[in-house]
């Protein structure tokens, strides 16, 4: 694989002097005053990524990359291992269509204490496995004291459909009846003033031979793509934290398992990580612009964003890429690839590629220090250049014109 980390571009040479912090002298003691530094990992959810594609294996990079930042802003995808999660007091953990639209300005986040959780059950959901589901919802409540509220059942069953899109490789797919999910939803936020919704949709029980290469540690994860189109149609709505955790059967035990799969095998449900995220996720502040909210965090706070090298293409990525002001320092990450090929050069913007997590890292505490991550790196800073100037037509150098 290539050495990641280029020579100095003029694309990153401009965060050198746009990010730069004041220091701010009080009485006889000199005081740094920096703001907080932000960062936004994005692994966009059923494309196969090598890290993130499966059952959680992004969070030990979200892990340590929030040792590094003040503020991680990530999604589910990153964050969710069905029965495992970590909790994280810097990390904001945002619905993919609300992070999309934060990246565009439209909304912006606002870090709470805690939320009012709501259970939206499928009633496709047979009765046992429903108990398993609520089971699990109580001793939540009562082993991490997680704020959850109500749960309904909704009026018909979702009928969840998947399948792979044949002309990107990634998953999708759709529920039959959204109407039933979206009146379910409405009342628990009408009855119960709940403000974060868990849905559990029953899932059609695959094959083993349809998801062996997934508990191997290979292809493409079946569930995650219309698991985004199901928690997406919520948050459109209603505009408050949403995640979806599939019900299924338990499969049969394999005796070759990857550990980056394991975490779906431990328990009978996908729901812990769920509820223990949105119990604290930020809320949603749609007209930000006109909110008297002091403390929300908006777009032109994200000093940096890290993703797949070839998974540039989402709605929020080129939000963040295209931005006039403020923008964002763009990290690539080459070993983690996917099934897509929406690489940056192909797009129109410019990303610092590195070769791994271990780099994109190193790179965000040097960015936060105000550090040029090629220093760092043997015979990477040149000789400066030189500036020209135009006078009268002519261009001269700059030591010409001072003297």
């Amino acid at each position: 694989m290539a050495a990641a980390l280029m020579s100095p571009t003029p694309f990153f040479r401009r965060f050198l002097t746009q990010r730069s912090k004041p220091t701010i002298s009080c009485c006889s003691h000199s005081f740094k005053f920096k703001r907080q530094y932000t960062s936004v990992m994005i692994v966009p959810t059923g494309i196969g990524a090598a890290i993130g594609g499966y059952a959680g294996d992004a969070l030990p990079v979200a892990r340590a990359l929030s040792t590094v930042v003040d503020c991680l802003i990530t999604h589910p995808n990153v964050l969710n291992a069905a029965m495992l999660y970590w909790p994280m007091p810097n990390t904001l953990y945002v619905e993919g269509y609300a992070l999309d639209r934060f990246a565009e300005g439209l909304w912006a986040l606002q870090p709470v204490h805690q939320n009012r959780v709501g259970i939206v059950l499928d009633a496709g959901i047979e009765e046992d496995l429903r108990l398993r589901h609520l089971q699990v919802a109580d001793a939540a409540r009562a082993s991490l004291g997680l704020p959850i509220i109500e749960y309904i059942v909704t009026d018909t069953p979702l009928e969840v459909e998947k399948w792979i899109d044949p002309e990107t490789g990634k998953s999708t797919g759709r529920i039959r009846h959204p109407d039933s999910l979206i009146r379910a939803v409405r009342n628990l936020v009408n009855r119960s003033k709940v403000n974060a919704i868990a849905v559990v949709g029953r899932f059609p029980d695959d094959d083993t031979d349809d998801v062996d290469d997934y508990r191997l540690g290979m292809g493409v994860d079946l569930l995650a793509g219309v698991e985004a189109v199901i928690s997406h149609l919520v948050v459109k709505e209603f505009k408050i934290p949403c995640a979806h955790a599939p019900a299924m059967s338990p499969l049969t035990m394999s005796l070759s398992l990857s550990p980056k799969s394991a975490a779906e095998e431990i328990g009978y449900t996908f729901l812990p990580c769920v509820l223990a995220g949105l119990s604290n996720a930020p809320q949603y502040l749609v007209n930000s612009s006109e909110s008297t909210e002091r403390n929300f965090i908006s777009v032109s706070d994200v000093d940096s964003v890290i993703l797949p090298r070839d998974a540039c293409g989402g709605d929020g990525t080129l939000a963040f890429a295209r931005s006039e002001k403020n923008k964002p320092l763009m990290i690539s990450v080459e070993e983690n690839d996917t099934v897509l090929n929406d690489t940056a050069d192909k797009l129109g913007f410019e990303t610092l590629q590195v070769s791994n997590y271990w780099e994109a890292i190193g790179v965000v505490a040097s960015h936060k220090a105000g550090i040029n991550p090629f220093s760092l790196r043997r015979n990477k800073i040149p000789n400066i250049g030189c500036a020209s100037m135009h006078l009268n037509g002519h261009s001269i150098s700059r030591e010409r014109a001072i003297s």
